[in-house]
């Protein structure tokens, strides 16, 4: 299976803003609208990647643990669809309702959102405080397919926690791997 490593957008970089289609509610939605009072978390994935498949439990997990911490969060599909129709919005919002995500699940169809945060891979994950500014940015956890570690998301949880309660996040940041994000030619 081929990897791909995320690029490790700059700490302190400002979230760029966006207005995308929801493929869940049907409603076009903006980041600075649903950001969380205390951190806002978004997700790059898609519906057909291993590595993808491979944490989606756990990402509803902690969303659903952090939600109430005002943690709010965003999962985007950049692919292609024409190339890879698995990641389609219709598909999109079925595998949202079948994993019951307790976020929106955003359609970038023209890719300039996953461009505009640097975004290389599915999981791409970025951490912001309630300013929008990059506090965390990389791997769910040491948790590959096949590599037999248990996902736990404890590298995302740790770096939450300290988003929340107003700490440094002094670990070092690894970066996330999974499929490349499917650009258009």
């Amino acid at each position: 299976m081929a990897s791909t490593l995320s690029n490790m957008l700059p700490l302190g970089t400002m979230a760029p803003g966006f207005i995308l289609y929801d493929t869940v509610s049907g409603e076009e939605l903006s980041l600075f609208e649903n950001r969380g009072d205390k951190a806002t978390v978004l997700f790059f994935i898609c519906n057909h990647c291993p590595f993808v498949i491979h944490v989606n439990d756990e990402l509803v997990k902690i969303a659903n643990d952090y939600t109430g911490k005002k943690v709010s969060f965003l999962a985007i599909s950049s692919n292609d669809v024409l190339k890879y129709p698995d990641d389609a919005p219709h598909l999109m919002r079925k595998r949202a309702l079948e994993l019951k995500y307790p976020f929106p699940y955003l359609f970038d169809e023209s890719q300039e959102v996953a461009k505009s945060y640097d975004a290389a891979c599915t999981p791409d994950i970025y951490v912001f405080d309630k300013n929008l500014k990059l506090v965390y940015r990389g791997q769910l956890d040491d948790s590959r397919p096949d590599n037999g570690i248990p996902v736990t998301g404890s590298d995302l949880r740790h770096a939450l926690d300290c988003v929340i309660e107003d700490k440094p996040n002094t670990r070092p940041q690894k970066p996330s791997m999974g499929c490349g994000i499917k650009w258009k030619v």
